[in-house]
């Protein structure tokens, strides 16, 4: 399955919090690293651990031009973490990994496919819906 980082969070003791397109929380131990991969001890400066970001596509979590991590490797040896936002995704999200138009999911509440306040939700001008009815209705995303 394809995975994409939404956000990413520098944690104490060099950990990670990294939330992925699909609702999934996983925290992330860097330390090992710092003795396999020789370049990842500069992470060892707090300063420069502390501005770990999202690359631009989502597909891994930087820190300058030297020292990055893919999705991938962030996906299959982080931890996942229970959060009351387990499950959930934007409209954005849901259609990228499914391969659908907004306005599918939209005509999926209005026929009822998607029921508003049980497997959809609007927040001021978002709506997120739980990656759970988007399996019901549209089987797992492709590859």
């Amino acid at each position: 399955m394809f995975h994409k980082i939404k956000t990413v969070s520098p944690l104490p003791n060099y950990r990670l919090s990294v939330q992925f397109s699909e609702g999934c929380t996983k925290l992330y131990d860097v330390a090992p690293l710092f003795e396999k991969i020789p370049i990842f001890s500069q992470l060892k400066n707090p300063d420069l651990f502390s501005e770990v970001q999202r690359d631009v596509g989502g597909y891994g979590v930087i820190w300058n031009d030297d020292i990055d991590l893919s999705c991938d490797e962030l996906w299959e040896n982080g931890v996942a973490v229970s959060t009351p936002f387990d499950g959930l995704m934007a409209f954005s999200d849901a259609t990228e990994l499914w391969g659908l138009n907004e306005s599918t999911l939209r005509k999926a509440i209005a026929y009822g496919k998607l029921v508003n306040g049980v497997d959809v939700c609007k927040f001021g001008k978002q709506w997120v819906v739980s990656a759970k009815a988007m399996q019901r209705e549209y089987g797992l995303p492709p590859k």
